[in-house]
């Protein structure tokens, strides 16, 4: 079994920082990929930004050049730098990581931009 947890979350205003983090732990090893997806009020779920076991990233247009995803293979953790942030970016951000095919889902952290 795989515990997927976020933390970072929290109130910042338009221009600021935050730091998400997540952490793996169970029945987890090796490389896989893994990622942050968000939802905001009466929106669907999107992708934000994703990274694969090798390190290779992606990023949502909307937050190219803003945001960053890094992430510690030590310790099983995925990291979502989020830089000049707008209130448009307010939402719930999910962790994901894919596992043996298997998607393993966090139970989100609230990110809300606003003055």
């Amino acid at each position: 079994q795989v515990h997927v947890v976020e933390s970072g979350g929290g109130l910042v205003q338009p221009g600021g920082s935050l730091r998400l983090s997540c952490a793996a732990s169970g029945s987890i090893f090796g490389l896989y990929d893994m990622g942050w997806y968000r939802q905001a009020p009466g929106k669907q779920r999107e992708l934000v930004a994703g990274i694969t076991g090798g390190g290779r990233t992606n990023y949502a247009d909307a937050v190219k050049g803003r945001f960053t995803i890094s992430r510690d293979n030590a310790k099983n953790t995925v990291y979502l730098q989020m830089n000049s942030l707008k209130p448009d970016d307010t939402a719930v951000y999910y962790c994901n990581i894919i596992f043996r095919a298997l998607s393993y889902w966090g139970q989100g952290t609230q990110v809300t931009v606003s003055s």
